[in-house]
This record gives C-alpha cells, sequence and structure tokens, in this order.
C-alpha cells in the first residue's frame, strides 16, 4: 500500500507533509507507514487517506500492484 500512495504522489507531485494535511492525519503517520519496517496500516488510514486524495478506495486498489502480488499463503 505503501507503493501505491507513494506512485499517486508523484504522479499528483504533492509531498507525503500535503498527503497528511489532505487526509487530516500527522505527517508521523504517513512516513511511518512508508517505513519497511512498519508496513502495517490500518484500513481507516487508507480511507482517510484516498479520502484526501479524492479517489475512491476502489480506484486506489485497481493497479497493476496489486493485481500482480504473490500469494501469502503456498
Amino acid at each position: 500500500m505503501a507503493e501505491r500512495f507513494k506512485q499517486l504522489c508523484a504522479e499528483r507531485n504533492i509531498s507525503y507533509t500535503e498527503l497528511a494535511r489532505l487526509a487530516g492525519i500527522t505527517p508521523s503517520t504517513v512516513y511511518s507507514m512508508l517505513q519497511p519496517e512498519h508496513r502495517d496500516i490500518s484500513a481507516v488510514t487508507v480511507k482517510k487517506l484516498c479520502d484526501g486524495l479524492d479517489l475512491c478506495i476502489i480506484d486506489f486498489y485497481d493497479c497493476d500492484l496489486f493485481r500482480n502480488l504473490p500469494p501469502e499463503i503456498e
């Protein structure tokens, strides 16, 4: 999910701090989710970030990043 938010910020030419402001969350929350060791992000946070980007959550997940994920369970 962090990679998708990085992609969206790059596409829209906005900083992670601006993303946080738009979503009504703290910049530390955004920067924390971008760290490899802190990849757990709540559904509520994803929804807030999508709302801040004026992006439907379905459109957030409708990309190659999620279509090509390997299975977690083998």
